[in-house]
C-alpha cells in the first residue's frame, strides 16, 4: 500500500485530502506544520502533498530540506496551494517538485495527479527494519531511528539493540551478549558490557526504559507502558 503525507497548516484541507485518497486504497497521514512532520519517518512515504503557505517553515523551505537528505530526495513531491502565479509555480518545480494543484481544487483531479506520479516513480525497493514503537533499524543502511530521527550510533550499539528487539522479553546475561555481540578473538569484560547498554540506553531516549537491568541475571528489552 503506497503511503502519502499530507502537510498543510488548514486542517479542513487536511481531513478532505485524506479522505479522498484514503478511499483510493492510499494510506494517509496529515501534519500540520512541516515541525511536526519531520517527527515523522519521512523516508517511509511514497509521496508528499505539500502547502506552500505555512507559517515558521514554508513548504518550498520543506521541500528544500527532503532533497538535501538521500533518504527522501527520490520521493515525489505535490505542492498543493493557493499560489498560482506563475513564478511560484517556477519556483516549485525549480525546487525539484513533480506536480503543482492550486486551490480550490478538484478532487477528482486530485486523485488523477497522484496516480500519475505515483505511476511515473519507480517501485521502492523494499529495506529490512526492525521496529518496535518509534524505534526503528534499518537493517540495509545499518541505521537507527527514534521518533523519525536519525540517531549515531557505534555498530556495536546497534548490534545490542538488534539482538535486544529480536528477542523481546529474553533475558540476555552478560556472558550471553559478549557471545553474540562481540567477536571470538576479543577480551571483553561485564564492565564493558555495562557500559555499552548505558550508552545505548540514553540513545533510546524516552525508550531507554525499554532496555531494563534484570538484577542478578542481565538484561532484557521489554514494553514499558
Amino acid at each position: 500500500m503506497k503511503r502519502i503525507l499530507v502537510v498543510d497548516d488548514e486542517e479542513d484541507i487536511c481531513a478532505i485530502v485524506q479522505f479522498h485518497l484514503s478511499r483510493e486504497g492510499y494510506m494517509v497521514d496529515v501534519a500540520f506544520s512541516a515541525q511536526q512532520a519531520m517527527q515523522k519517518s519521512l523516508h517511509s512515504y511514497d509521496l508528499f502533498i505539500l502547502d506552500v503557505m505555512m507559517p515558521k517553515m514554508s513548504g518550498f523551505e520543506f521541500a528544500e530540506l527532503l532533497k538535501a537528505k538521500q533518504q527522501t530526495s527520490q520521493i515525489p513531491i505535490i505542492f498543493l496551494t493557493a499560489l498560482d502565479q506563475e513564478e511560484n509555480v517556477i519556483q516549485g518545480l525549480q525546487l525539484g517538485a513533480d506536480d503543482y494543484i492550486s486551490k480550490p481544487f478538484s478532487t477528482n483531479v486530485l486523485k488523477a495527479r497522484v496516480q500519475a506520479v505515483l505511476r511515473r516513480r519507480p517501485a521502492k525497493e523494499k529495506q529490512q527494519t526492525i521496529r518496535f514503537q518509534g524505534i526503528e533499524i534499518n537493517i540495509d543502511l545499518m541505521q537507527l531511528s527514534i521518533d523519525g530521527a536519525i540517531i549515531p550510533t557505534t555498530k556495536r550499539e546497534l548490534d545490542l539493540l538488534q539482538m535486544f528487539m529480536q528477542h523481546p522479553n529474553r533475558i540476555f546475561s552478560r556472558e550471553d551478549i559478549i557471545n553474540k555481540v562481540w567477536p571470538d578473538d576479543t577480551c571483553v569484560s561485564d564492565r564493558t558490557v555495562d557500559v555499552n547498554i548505558a550508552r545505548l540506553r540514553k540513545k533510546l531516549q524516552h525508550y531507554g526504559n525499554c532496555l531494563q537491568t534484570r538484577v542478578g541475571y542481565g538484561y532484557s528489552f521489554t514494553s514499558i507502558e
